[in-house]
């Protein structure tokens, strides 16, 4: 295992009854706050109106930055940035899906940085400072809210990046499986794969030495998203199963099982330009390019046949196989059967509208001229094929 520094510090409350608990911890950092919440849909569940009646009465001065797009904008990035600094903001609630979260964790560094928040993106200035961030995510997804990182798009040049830093880490984290009871099952299904796909990419599928604790552990939770996510579309407003999906959402992420082995991430990188030129949801991007990378990979390169039959028989109960090659095929089987059967995903990009003009641009982007060093290298060659897989 590779020498590693573990600090999470984000407190969390987890459960229906700990909305109380909000004024103390944002009174932490001061009483001028921004809430930072999407197009609405808070309001509609009553979820800004709970938020609201817990935090005027301890004296919290509030200020909106609302229409937070499921993309987030560095455009609407540097608005509440400015906004921040015209009113001396102390501190950020982000209320709503893991792009509210990200949106904030921008702000944050931004507010304190000064200037485009696209300098903090590509390395032109560093994150020295950052407003505290307080988290309640609505949908079991990103894991933005134990995490120390914020993805933003600029539509400008196309383009959606990371921005990481241990200072944007939240300070808290309310976590309430009834606030996701009324997510939509498309939404739901894209939410739930992201989770499964931070797993799998960061520190299952690793090139790195197995170990078999981080090893169980991992298999343990993927297994039950796996097989949460056909129960809450199913039923909705089943507690247990939606609480197990914000709880995974949130480990995925949290550094923990990551400690030695985190590596890049082909398919958010491929599906990022997805998402950044086409403003596809990033869960069914993911969705329609991971069995296709599996496919792909397995075709050039039988090492991965291993890792992979043993995720068919771990998370998604395949049975064994007689040989490594085969359990792989399987496996893979297996996936597009969950997601474009169980689950209800569109299962090519062609259905989404999507035809094949710009992938070697893409390719390039995702690859940043050079390789994408994942589980298994990618070329721009490979990633442009991949794409074509997809279609």
């Amino acid at each position: 295992m590779n020498d590693f520094i573990f600090q999470n510090t984000t407190r969390v409350y987890f459960g229906k009854n700990q909305l109380s608990h909000l004024p103390e911890e944002l009174s932490r950092w001061g009483s001028r706050v921004l809430l930072v919440y999407g197009g609405g849909s808070i309001k509609k569940t009553g979820l800004y109106t709970r938020v609201m009646a817990v935090l005027k009465p301890a004296g919290i001065q509030v200020w909106e930055l609302p229409g937070v797009e499921p993309n987030p904008r560095h455009t609407t990035v540097n608005r509440g940035a400015a906004l921040c600094r015209e009113e001396n903001i102390q501190a950020l609630l982000a209320v709503g899906g893991g792009s509210c979260i990200d949106c904030a964790k921008a702000i944050a560094a931004a507010a304190c940085c000064g200037g485009d928040v696209w300098d903090l993106v590509e390395g032109k200035a560093p994150v020295s400072q950052a407003l505290a961030v307080i988290a309640m995510p609505t949908l079991a997804s990103t894991g933005s809210e134990m995490d120390k990182s914020c993805v933003i798009s600029n539509l400008e040049t196309a383009e959606k990046k990371g921005l990481s830093s241990e200072l944007l880490r939240p300070r808290a984290a309310f976590l309430d499986p009834t606030n996701t009871l009324t997510v939509g099952p498309f939404q739901t299904a894209c939410g739930g794969f992201d989770i499964m796909t931070h797993f799998l990419e960061l520190n299952y599928f690793t090139k790195a030495q197995k170990y078999p604790m981080l090893q169980g552990v991992i298999e343990s939770v993927l297994h039950t998203v796996a097989q949460d996510l056909p129960v809450v579309l199913a039923q909705p407003d089943n507690y247990a199963a939606r609480a197990d999906l914000l709880w995974a959402a949130s480990w995925a992420l949290n550094s923990f099982c990551g400690s030695g082995q985190r590596q890049a991430a082909s398919c958010h990188s491929l599906e990022h330009e997805l998402s950044a030129r086409y403003d596809l949801t990033h869960g069914l991007g993911l969705a329609i390019l991971f069995p296709r990378w599996m496919e792909y990979l397995l075709a050039r390169d039988k090492t991965v046949a291993g890792d992979f039959a043993r995720f068919g028989t771990a998370v998604l109960d395949c049975p064994p196989a007689a040989d490594p090659e085969a359990g792989a095929k399987a496996a893979i089987e297996a996936l597009k059967k969950f997601l474009y059967e169980a689950l209800g995903l569109k299962s090519s990009l062609s259905a989404c509208g999507i035809d094949g003009s710009c992938f070697e641009e893409m390719a390039r982007a995702a690859c940043h001229g050079g390789v994408i060093d994942g589980y298994r290298p990618l070329t721009v060659q490979d990633a442009e094929a991949i794409y074509r897989m997809c279609l």
